[in-house]
């Protein structure tokens, strides 16, 4: 009951107040444990432009568990996997691993980091090694691959 009331006032503070270039919805009104989330690429990434949506999965026992976050929109990312579902769209973001989540830590926040990620890719904790290497190696090389992927996912333009 405590997890739901938690996340029921940080939905309304969210709804009310997101971060900016975020939106936050549910899934299906009969459950708050699913969100989801649209999120504009960053100004000044190869991502800026895109239009991005995550799914946010609450666990039973939040906040004392961390949420998973999910981009279901492609993204062409050292961070966030490419593999085939139900692992595609899942990130690397060290807030949300079980030993350094806090429960402290708002929904805002992750949203934020989450955000922030797109503009500042942590290569040293990658999920795509080989997208991490082109970012390490060839800076234009990995931005242009990454705006062709926002171009062809995140904008309605080019094919899906």
């Amino acid at each position: 009951m405590a997890a739901q009331k938690r996340i029921s006032k940080e939905l309304g503070d969210l709804t009310k107040s997101a971060p900016s270039g975020v939106a936050v919805s549910l899934v299906d009104e009969a459950n708050l444990f699913t969100w989801s989330v649209t999120m504009e690429g960053p100004a000044g990434s190869p991502y800026a432009g895109g239009t991005f949506s995550l799914r946010l999965e609450l666990p039973p026992d939040y906040p004392f568990k961390p949420p998973t976050v999910r981009f279901t929109t492609k993204v062409y990312h050292p961070n966030i996997s490419n593999d085939s579902p139900p692992n595609s769209g899942t990130m690397c973001l060290g807030m949300l691993k079980a030993d350094q989540w806090k429960p402290s830590t708002k929904l805002t926040a992750v949203l934020e980091f989450t955000r922030q990620l797109l503009k500042e890719p942590n290569p040293d904790d990658a999920v795509e090694a080989k997208i991490a290497e082109v970012y390490r190696t060839d800076r234009a090389a990995f931005e242009k691959e990454a705006k062709d992927w926002t171009k062809r996912y995140a904008t309605g333009q080019g094919k899906k």
